[in-house]
């Protein structure tokens, strides 16, 4: 397996993977799968804002990805970012996003970023919250019942991780 910064032609592996969640699960609170279209511009302003997108490729089929984006976009919160992870069904356990996650955040840290907050779709998503807490975060509070898709009402798990110095220090 491979981490590598996403492009064009991973687009249909990443729109497919995320469609499977949109349509099945609760990880995303969007109900309409986006197309390649919209998912490659997606992939652009992440990539314009100077952030990362990953993919974990083998043998050229994406696993999984993982990006990063503004938490908030007010200048204020210049130092903080959000981690979006989403892995193929057809491969969970097996690391990978453990493994892209690690790659995001060492990033982060390189560049000078000093808090990472997870948005952690309904909380029953015990794997997302076990992959965040074993990268570090912790969980900072709940927003309870935020969110209605699949009949039923979802809460959203907001965790936090510093990084490098984190808030010990001035930027």
């Amino acid at each position: 397996m491979e981490i590598l910064q996403a492009e064009e032609q991973h687009i249909p592996g990443i729109q497919q993977i995320y469609a499977h969640h949109v349509l099945h699960g609760c990880a995303t609170f969007e109900t309409d799968p986006p197309d390649d279209a919209t998912m490659l511009a997606r992939l652009h302003n992440i990539t314009a804002a100077g952030l990362p997108w990953l993919v974990a490729e083998e043998d050229g089929v994406v696993l999984g990805y993982c990006y990063l984006s503004r938490w908030r976009e007010r200048f204020a919160y210049r130092f903080s970012l959000e981690d979006s992870v989403y892995i193929d069904q057809r491969f969970t356990g097996r690391g990978i996003g453990r493994q892209l996650l690690a790659r995001a955040l060492q990033w982060a840290e390189q560049q000078g970023y000093r808090q990472m907050v997870g948005v952690i779709g309904n909380s029953e998503n015990s794997a997302s919250i076990a992959l965040h807490r074993s990268a570090g975060f912790t969980v900072t509070g709940t927003l309870h019942s935020v969110g209605f898709k699949h009949g039923r009402w979802l809460d959203t798990v907001i965790m936090q991780r510093a990084l490098g110095a984190g808030d010990s220090t001035l930027p």
